[in-house]
Formats: structure tokens, sequence, C-alpha cells
């Protein structure tokens, strides 16, 4: 295959695998944008709302770590193919919900829908897309869950003040429907034969001890860095405006506006880390800096010592540090993963990553109850600084094979 083609292939695989990610993190908050009508139809508590959410991700996260093996199992393709379809399915019955109870089943459904894409995405990035371009594909994989996650609330909240909260669920079910027909459309680019080599630094695990790799230490250093980091994600995504507007007296929209630029620079820091990790043996390295800077620009906005103008550009400077990380956080565990097995570790370790979701609210909503908003941003930089630990454990362990460089 000439570097034409196989350019073409490479954008292709990417594309696709990046808009069936953006669908993913579009439904993780499907439910939060319309809070505000479904509160007051089921008379819900806020804890009972939270509560749905809770069940969402912790039913991705456990659905996660079991997904991957049935992605090495059965293929990426055909276990991505049946996540979209059930994501959209969560939505017909979210939007038919009459109680309580419907709600929680159509929020079941969408944690089993969502539970697929991290191992089965990874699994047909790191088999169909070059080395070269592996850190690229893994950065528009992280900006596509970004661009889900702030088209969401506006997509809901638009057409459920025009119509009502269940016309918005029904019209959410378009995005996966169109999506899947595109990528059964295109699933000759997602066919299961590999494209690219195995990674060679890789561990090595039996072929037939399917839980062998569960004995990995790196593994598990792994799914600890994925927990933690998602902790502290957690509580810039739900409490950092709430606690923004107590410790620096600035209107909510300033403080939301605070969040946007943190998501907008996640995702530009995204695209200058993929060319950052490609080419680079230190992924590790790479994120103890991202990480170390970050928890130290957490801690300045906590003591609340520079005017609010500026709180508003760290925001922004811990979203671009953090969102360069993400490439080479998941090169790194690529080179983490051992032979054939990397459906099941993608799902073991990105469960961490719903695990952390579900707890960070809990945590720091107990902060704010106690009218500690300045304890919000003092553990986001905790839970970063901790996210070195466990990247210095990583890198000790194994050392990812240099991604070369595109021409």
């Amino acid at each position: 295959m000439n570097d034409k083609s196989l350019f073409r292939q490479d954008a292709r695989v990417i594309s696709l695998v990046g808009l069936a990610h953006g669908t993913s993190h579009f439904y993780h908050v499907i439910l939060a944008a319309l809070i505000p009508w479904l509160k007051p139809e089921f008379h819900l508590s806020y804890s009972e709302l939270g509560l749905l959410m809770t069940v969402f991700f912790v039913v991705s996260g456990v659905g996660q770590a079991m997904a991957g093996f049935v992605v090495d199992r059965l293929g990426a393709r055909t276990v991505l193919f049946s996540g979209i379809a059930l994501l959209g399915v969560s939505a017909v019955l979210l939007s038919s919900a009459h109680s309580y109870l419907q709600l929680m089943l159509g929020a079941f459904v969408a944690g089993c829908g969502n539970c697929v894409f991290h191992p089965a995405d990874y699994t047909l990035l790191n088999q169909r897309v070059s080395k070269a371009r592996l850190a690229h594909g893994f950065s528009v994989h992280g900006i596509s869950g970004n661009i889900g996650w702030a088209l969401s609330p506006l997509f809901l909240t638009f057409v459920a003040a025009r119509t009502d909260w269940r016309t918005a669920l029904l019209s959410a079910a378009l995005l996966p429907l169109t999506v899947l027909a595109l990528l059964v459309w295109n699933r000759h680019a997602l066919r299961p034969e590999p494209a690219a080599v195995p990674v060679a630094g890789a561990a090595k695990v039996a072929a037939d001890s399917p839980f062998g790799f569960l004995r990995l230490k790196v593994v598990w250093l792994c799914f600890a860095f994925f927990l933690i980091s998602a902790i502290a994600l957690a509580g810039v995504q739900t409490f950092a405006a709430s606690s923004l507007v107590s410790l620096y007296g600035m209107s909510l929209a300033w403080a939301t506006s605070a969040y946007t630029c943190y998501m907008i620079a996640s995702a530009a820091g995204m695209l200058y880390g993929g060319f950052l990790g490609a080419g680079s043996r230190n992924h590790d390295r790479i994120i103890m800096l991202a990480f170390g800077t970050a928890a130290v620009l957490a801690l300045v906005l906590a003591a609340a010592v520079v005017p609010s103008w500026m709180a508003i550009v760290l925001m922004g400077l811990i979203g671009l540090v953090t969102g360069i990380s993400g490439p080479s956080r998941d090169l790194m565990i690529r080179g983490a993963a051992p032979a054939n097995a990397t459906g099941r570790v993608f799902g073991v370790v990105y469960s961490g990553l719903d695990s952390g979701l579900a707890l960070g609210p809990l945590m720091f909503g107990a902060l704010m109850d106690a009218n500690h908003p300045a304890g919000v941003f003092i553990g986001i930089g905790i839970f970063q600084a901790l996210v070195i630990l466990t990247a210095v454990g990583v890198g000790s362990n194994t050392r990812v094979v240099a991604v070369p460089k595109t021409a």
C-alpha cells in the first residue's frame, strides 16, 4: 500500500472511530442537560436525579471491563455497532418514560451501550491505523469526546425549550441511528483483520489465559491512573463553576464561561498532544509535567489570590495541559497492553474512568454542602498530583516503543 492510500485509510478509520466516540460522550450528559424539565415532571430531588447518572456510569464502568473480553473474542466492529444501537434504544426508552423506574431503566440501557466504546475504539485504532499516525488518532479520539460533551447540552436544551423534553430525547436518538448507518456503510474500513504491527514492547500473556493480563501490576496502575484523574475531572465538570462563584464573586455566567474555556483549551491541548506524543519514548514524563502543572494551577485557584478574570485564564490553562497529556496517556497504556489483549486491557483500565466520574461528584458535592468551595480546587489539585505517582509506576514498568513522526 502506497503512502497516499495508507493516509486515506488512516484518515477514514480515525474519523469513523472519532465520530462514534463523540456520540458516546454526547450521551454522557443527556440526563444532566434535561434536569430543569425532568425534576418538575417527575417530582424528583437532586439526589434522585444524581442517582440516575450514577447508575449510568456504574453500569458503564462494570460493563466496560467485561466488554473488553467480548471485543477480543467477537471483534471490535461488531461490539461497537451494538453499543451505538443501544444508545439509540436508551433515548427512545427515556423519551417514553412515565415513572422514575422507567427513567432508571433508560439510564441502565444507556450505560450498557456506553460501556463498549473505549475497548472497541482503541482496538480499532491499534489494529487499523499505522504507527506513524496513531498518536494523532488518539488525539482526534479525545477531541471528539470533548465535542460530544459540549454539543449535547446545547442541542437538548435548544430542542426542549422549543418543544418538550420527550421530543428532545427522540431527536437525540437520531444521532446514533445516523452514525450507525454511516459506520455500516464504511464497515470494510473497520474490518477486524489487524493492519498495524503488534506493539513490540508490550507484555506477553499466554493465549490460553484470557485473565492472565490481570496479574500484571502495570494494568492496575493504569486503572488507578484513570480512576484518580477522573475524580479530578468530575470536580471540574460538576462543581468548579459553583466554586468560582463563591471564591471570586463572579456571576454564574462568567463561571460557566470558565468551564467552557477549560473544555476548548483541553481540545486544543489534545490536538497539540498528538504531535508531541508522536516520536516520543517518554509519554509518562509528558503526563507528569502536564498534571504537575495542572495541580499547581488548581491550588492557585483555591487560594483566590488572583483577580476573577485571571481565574478564567487559569481554568483554560488547566484544560490545556491536561489535554496535552491525553494522547501520551493512551500511547502509554497501549505499551502496557499484552499482545492480543488490547480490548481487555483498555476495557479494564478505562472502567476506572467511569468509576471516577461516579465517585467524584459525591466527594466534591460534600465539600460544597459543607461550604468549602476552596476545597473543591484543593481536592482537584491533590488528585491531579496523585496521577503523577501512577504515571511514574507505569513508566517504570514499561517503555512504549517510539512512534515515528509522519513525513
